[in-house]
């Protein structure tokens, strides 16, 4: 069974001609290359909720996604971008985390999604740093697998309609203990006539404070600026609102950020990554496949009672 980087340059290969292939597609032809057999493809992760093969294909086209290698024109299918041909080009030994690794997409997509920013840039997986603990390696290896999740869940949002995510946005807010006891604390506007607010949800469960919501389906890379920060404003001073949320899957730009922290009333801008994290941490949208405890031991267990010094 081939590991994750050992499939790259096959996979980029078999769309190196122009096709757009399907997920299932690719581990076809991927399947056929490496000559795996039934008993192959059915080897289960310790998990035992995913084929060990499909779960290498995922990442391996997940990797090479997020770091402009492959493009999705649309839901569940790929092909290679020109930068892919150029690295196939250069590398026809191999494409690994290391190739990859040059890109500045990398490590944006490894570092920033869903979760906060590490101190330093996260070791390249795959090369065991000999030096770290393992609790730093269970660390590492729970980072990349968080990004790829917040990642997924950006892309996901992308392809729904905008009543979709105003509901989610709202699911969060939930989900986070605003609106006090299920979907009655909330009010999903987002119509004509709407004054500019998408939402409106109850900090308790009285309602003595309204949280009015504003939300912003943009693809990553379209940024939020001052003027529509601006309108968010005017649309809570009509409602005479003291508190906003504006939310994006995109960001915003330094104006937007500068003019929101120094107005009144308060508003919290939320912007892509911060949703996704948000989203992994409550629960909307994801489910937990493998939960592993770490133990260490006990001491107090170990220890022998004091008796007083008799026997």
């Amino acid at each position: 069974m081939p590991d994750f980087q050992s499939m790259m340059a096959p996979l980029l290969e078999e769309l190196a001609s122009g096709a757009t292939l399907s997920t299932g597609e690719l581990r076809a032809v991927l399947a056929a290359r490496f000559a795996l057999s039934a008993e192959d493809l059915g080897e289960r992760l310790p998990s035992g909720r995913q084929a060990t093969f499909d779960n290498r294909v995922g990442w391996a086209t997940t990797y090479l996604k997020h770091t402009g290698l492959l493009e999705r024109p649309a839901r569940g299918r790929y092909r290679i971008t020109e930068r892919g041909r150029k690295v196939l080009a250069e590398h026809p030994a191999g494409i690994n985390l290391k190739v990859l690794s040059q890109f500045p997409e990398f490590h944006e997509f490894r570092a920033a999604k869903g979760g906060p920013r590490p101190a330093a840039p996260l070791p390249i997986p795959g090369s065991v740093d000999e030096g770290s603990t393992p609790e730093e390696r269970i660390a590492s290896a729970y980072g990349e697998r968080r990004a790829a999740v917040a990642a997924t869940l950006l892309e996901r949002i992308y392809e729904q309609t905008p009543d979709f995510f105003e509901r989610l946005v709202l699911d969060v807010l939930l989900s986070m203990g605003y609106g006090g006891s299920g979907s009655a604390g909330t009010d999903l506007l987002g119509r004509s006539g709407d004054g500019g607010v998408d939402g409106v949800i109850r900090e308790d469960e009285l309602g003595l404070d309204l949280i009015y919501v504003q939300a912003k389906r943009w693809q990553d890379g379209n940024v939020v600026g001052r003027p529509e920060i601006q309108k968010f404003y005017g649309a809570l001073h009509g409602q005479r609102a003291t508190k906003g949320i504006f939310i994006t899957t995109s960001a915003y730009s330094k104006e937007a950020q500068g003019f929101a922290d120094n107005a009144t009333p308060r508003v919290i801008l939320v912007d892509g990554q911060q949703l996704a994290g948000l989203m992994i941490d409550h629960g909307v949208g994801v489910t937990v496949t493998q939960t592993y405890e770490l133990h260490r031991i006990d001491l107090d267990y170990f220890a022998e009672e004091d008796d007083g010094g008799s026997g």
